[in-house]
């Protein structure tokens, strides 16, 4: 009797593992997936033509008959504060 209570428990841990290997093998291959694009892109800005896709890229962002502005914060004097 206890052979048989000990043996579906083994049982039953062991499925458990089995899917919880499948769930993490199959995260393992997304994220595979996603390290060789990023990879892949990583290699192609490094090539020969590199430069010119990372601008073609950079195009879709500014319309050309746009300027790009940088906001900065103003920088306070230290007499500005005195006078306050």
């Amino acid at each position: 009797m206890l052979a048989a209570v000990s043996l579906t428990h083994l049982a039953a841990a062991y499925q458990q593992r089995l899917d919880r290997h499948g769930e993490l093998s199959a995260i393992l291959d997304i994220e595979t997936a996603r390290l060789r694009r990023a990879q892949a892109r990583f290699d192609k800005l490094f090539s020969k033509e590199g430069e010119q896709q990372l601008l073609r890229e950079q195009d879709q962002w500014i319309a050309p008959n746009r300027l790009r502005v940088v906001w900065e914060a103003p920088k306070q004097s230290s007499s500005l504060h005195s006078r306050l």
